[in-house]
């Protein structure tokens, strides 16, 4: 039988690969996964997965654009020109709506620093079940 290894998790930093080590079958790696993830996080208080969801950025240039071109539109609309409030609209908005997105990033690498003591255990109690479930794990 081939060798068959499975990305684990990526959250913040770590990215974890389960190789089994007895020849196990992917719905038992999947099984042993779920239930190893569920382990450490009831174990730690730690959920990797919340807290990288909670803290994607969003919105952007794109969004920002198009909120700038609907209030520059209505704007150049009272003063006779629609089209071209729309222009300058779009063009302040996408740069309102990239700022909002950066400063979004900015917290989400400080919330991610903050959270490295919490991944660093829940990493920890994860792959100390899977090995316990006979499966060879390495964090990169």
């Amino acid at each position: 039988m081939g060798a068959f290894s499975l990305c684990l998790t990526q959250y913040a930093a770590a990215e974890v690969t389960v190789q089994p080590k007895s020849g196990q079958t992917g719905d038992q790696i999947e099984k042993a996964k779920s239930e190893c993830y569920q382990k450490a996080k009831d174990t730690t208080g730690f959920d990797p997965k919340a807290a990288s969801a909670s803290n994607q950025p969003k919105g952007g240039a794109g969004r920002g654009a198009a909120k700038g071109a609907a209030v520059g539109a209505a704007g150049g609309a009272i003063g006779g020109s629609a089209g071209t409030g729309a222009a300058v609209g779009a063009g302040v908005g996408a740069v309102a709506g990239h700022h909002k997105k950066k400063k979004a990033e900015e917290a989400q690498e400080k919330q991610n620093e903050q959270n490295q003591p919490e991944l660093a255990a829940f990493d920890k109690a994860e792959s100390s079940c899977l090995e316990s479930k006979g499966y060879a794990v390495s964090t990169s």
